[in-house]
C-alpha cells in the first residue's frame, strides 16, 4: 500500500491515462508499420494501387487516436479542462487507472491484429485490385473490438470520480 501511497491518487489516474495512449500508439505504430512494409512491395510495381494501399495502412492507426481520445476525456473528468485538477484519493485514482485498462491492451491488441489483417489484404490489392474494399471490410470487424475497449473505457470514466 506505501508504494501506492507514494504516488497518490493523482498518480495513479496519471499512470492509467500514460498507459492508455502509449499502448495504443505503440500498437499503431507497430501496425501500420508492417502494413507499410508490405504495401511497397506491391507499390514497386504497381504504384497506381497507393490510395488503396494507404487506406489499409492507415486503418492500424485509429487505435492510436482511440488512445488519445479516451486520455482527453480521463482529463476531461479529472478536471483539467475547467478550472484544474482535483486532488485524487488513492480509489479514485485507481478507479481512473484501472478504468483506462480496456482501451490500452483492447486498443494494443486490436491494433496488432488489424495491422496483420491489413497487410494479408495487401494481397488482394496485387491480385484483384477492385475486390479492395473486402479486405477493408475484413479490417473494419477487427476495428469494431477497439471501439468496444474505447466505450468500455468511456463508461467506467463516467463513473469513476
Amino acid at each position: 500500500m506505501e508504494f501506492f501511497e507514494m504516488f497518490g491518487g493523482l498518480g495513479l489516474a496519471f499512470i492509467g491515462i500514460a498507459l492508455a495512449i502509449v499502448m495504443c500508439c505503440i500498437g499503431s505504430a507497430k501496425g501500420t508499420g508492417l502494413v507499410g512494409e508490405a504495401a511497397t512491395g506491391i507499390l514497386s510495381e504497381n504504384p497506381e494501387h497507393f490510395t488503396k494501399c494507404m487506406i489499409l495502412e492507415a486503418l492500424p492507426g485509429t487505435q492510436g487516436l482511440y488512445g488519445i481520445a479516451a486520455g482527453f476525456f480521463a482529463l476531461f473528468v479529472l478536471g483539467a479542462f475547467s478550472g484544474g485538477i482535483v486532488p485524487l484519493t488513492l480509489s479514485q485514482g485507481m478507479s481512473v487507472l484501472i478504468a483506462c485498462v480496456p482501451i490500452a491492451f483492447g486498443g494494443w491488441l486490436s491494433a496488432k491484429a488489424q495491422a496483420r489483417v491489413a497487410a494479408a489484404s495487401i494481397n488482394i490489392v496485387a491480385k484483384k485490385p477492385d475486390d479492395y474494399m473486402k479486405g477493408v471490410i475484413l479490417c473494419g470487424i477487427v476495428e469494431f473490438y477497439a471501439i468496444l475497449s474505447l466505450v468500455g473505457t468511456i463508461l467506467m470514466l463516467m463513473n469513476a470520480l
